[in-house]
């Protein structure tokens, strides 16, 4: 027996309109975030990916304490010269330290931790599309003309034309 394509018509109507959205989505994330950032803007987006100094895992732009409000004002000082994000991500790295980026440089072995679960996730996402996939597509079944006959047979026993034979007695 083969799918409704009635049904199959409406997954694919769907799968489109999801498409759609993420599209839209994506669309309008691009347009609001795009045009030149301000400085405190700037500032902000940089304090983010700090971690303060004398916290655990906080960071600099949400940490109070006074050793992040002297790394903000360090950042807004450079951001205010003209730095790059990475010239000031550098400077403030020699000075306390690899320790002090929330997002560890895509290098080396931290590049193959931040990759490995992205493959293994897209991997495992294909796998299972390729599992329901194989398993959706109908099997062929082999007919028989003795299931034609049966098939026949009910049909016609149920117009009333002829009644089935009784099945043979032991």
């Amino acid at each position: 027996m083969s799918p409704d394509p009635g049904a199959r018509a409406g997954s694919r109507v769907v799968w489109v309109a999801l498409a759609l959205v993420l599209v839209a989505a994506l669309a309008f994330s691009v347009a609001r975030n795009s045009g030149p950032l301000t400085e405190k803007q700037r500032a902000a987006a940089i304090e983010s990916n700090l971690k303060c100094p004398s916290c655990e895992a906080i960071s600099v732009l949400d940490s109070s304490a006074s050793t992040a409000a002297a790394v903000r004002q360090v950042v807004a000082a450079r951001v205010h010269e003209g730095q790059s994000d990475q010239q000031i991500e550098q400077y403030l790295e020699s000075r306390y330290g690899p320790s002090i980026l929330l997002r560890p440089p895509t290098t080396g072995i931290t590049a193959v931790v931040w990759v490995v679960p992205v493959v293994a996730a897209v991997g495992g996402l294909g796998g299972l599309g390729l599992f329901f996939w194989r398993r959706r597509r109908p099997k062929a079944v082999r007919v028989t003309p003795e299931d034609r006959a049966l098939v026949d047979r009910a049909l016609s026993q149920r117009q009333g034309d002829v009644a089935l034979p009784a099945p043979p007695g032991p």
